[in-house]
């Protein structure tokens, strides 16, 4: 019996941008106070975007963060290649080497408050 060949899938070509692709995943999975920071024109800074989001639980910032990885992967075919909190869900960092990704609970993010550290870096809410 002869056995079937495989079939090669490949990864889907994204034709447009990561920042994007990202805000709109954490919007798909109902992501809050996203906010996306253009760094490109900062100095000694080695991204060119922050992208923040608020998750409103544990779990939401969980999925938050695995949507936005799923998405990457199938659609872009890029992995982060650093993920920083998941352990504890109140705050997870994504690297996408010219994209960091920060989901938060809203007390952490307050707290720490990363929008002001870039205040004066063009930025554009979702």
């Amino acid at each position: 019996m002869a056995r079937p060949k495989k079939v090669k899938t490949e990864v889907p070509v994204f034709q447009g941008k990561l920042e994007e692709l990202i805000i709109q995943a954490l919007i798909e999975k109902k992501g809050e106070q996203i906010v996306c920071i253009d760094l490109k024109a900062m100095q000694h800074v080695l991204f060119d975007y922050f992208i923040i989001c608020t998750g409103n639980s544990k779990p939401h910032v969980e999925t938050l963060s695995d949507f936005v990885q799923e998405t990457t992967k199938k659609q872009a075919g890029v992995r982060p290649s650093y993920i920083e909190g998941r352990a504890n869900g109140e705050w997870i960092l994504l690297d996408y080497f010219n994209v960091i990704v920060h989901i938060f609970q809203p007390e952490v993010r307050q707290f720490y408050n990363i929008e002001s550290l870039w205040s004066d870096a063009p930025s554009q809410w979702f």
